[in-house]
């Protein structure tokens, strides 16, 4: 079981115990997480916290991922108690995996954003009900245009639509927040790829769940807090 329970808001309950003071973590994150992470650390004041976001643009040459993990992790060594990375595999064929444990660095569990934020019980039960389902995030949504539509080249040539998205059934839209205008927009999406809709809400997920996991002290020296959100 978690030691860490979600509330609606967003903040998150520990169980009672004696407090301590949390260690200084780098949380070393995809730029897709920023908003998310940036929310809950604030809304669980969890100044102990520093964020480092890679730009989401490298999910296009996922190949990238795992170096330009490792530059932050050596450019970070010695500032910090304790260093985290908030990926999943995203597409690097175990190569994120190797790294991190060439450096002894930990990171959330799960193949990608999709599955810690709807569990990766509930991920894998929808793709069991249908294999055929695209995902969208809060982020994808908002950026859906840019990323999906541009990004593949669909405005350009609407005949790789179909290359693209013909063997989908259905785009599952995985809400962290209750925004009718995000489902809406998400709505749409689906429409544009001649997909049935589904909105799911998963809330912020394992995502929660694992820095939450950050104000325990495992095997860490005392340290000041700090929080920012490095570029």
């Amino acid at each position: 079981m978690p030691a860490t329970a979600q509330r609606a808001d967003g903040s998150v309950r520990r169980p009672g115990g004696k407090s301590q003071a949390a260690p200084r973590t780098l949380l070393i994150a995809c730029g897709a997480l920023a908003r998310e992470i940036v929310f809950l650390t604030r809304a669980n004041a969890w100044t102990h916290l520093t964020v480092a976001c890679l730009p989401a643009h490298l999910h296009n040459t996922p190949q990238l991922i795992p170096d330009a993990v490792r530059r932050k992790i050596r450019d970070a060594r010695g500032r910090f108690e304790r260093i985290l990375v908030l990926y999943g595999d995203c597409g690097t064929g175990g190569l994120l995996d190797a790294v991190l444990a060439e450096e002894g660095v930990e990171r959330i569990g799960g193949p990608h954003c999709y599955s810690f934020y709807a569990g990766a019980e509930n991920f894998d039960a929808m793709m069991d009900q249908e294999p055929g389902s695209f995902f969208l995030t809060d982020y994808l949504t908002r950026h859906f245009d840019r990323l999906v539509v541009e990004g593949l080249g669909i405005d350009r040539h609407p005949e790789l639509l179909a290359d693209y998205f013909g063997n989908y059934k259905r785009l599952v839209y995985l809400a962290q927040t209750e925004d009718p205008a995000l489902t809406g927009l998400a709505e749409a999406a689906a429409k544009r790829l001649g997909l049935a809709f589904e909105r799911r809400f998963t809330g912020y997920g394992e995502l929660a769940t694992f820095l939450g996991g950050t104000t325990t002290r495992k095997g860490t020296e005392h340290g000041d807090a700090d929080h920012r959100l490095l570029a």
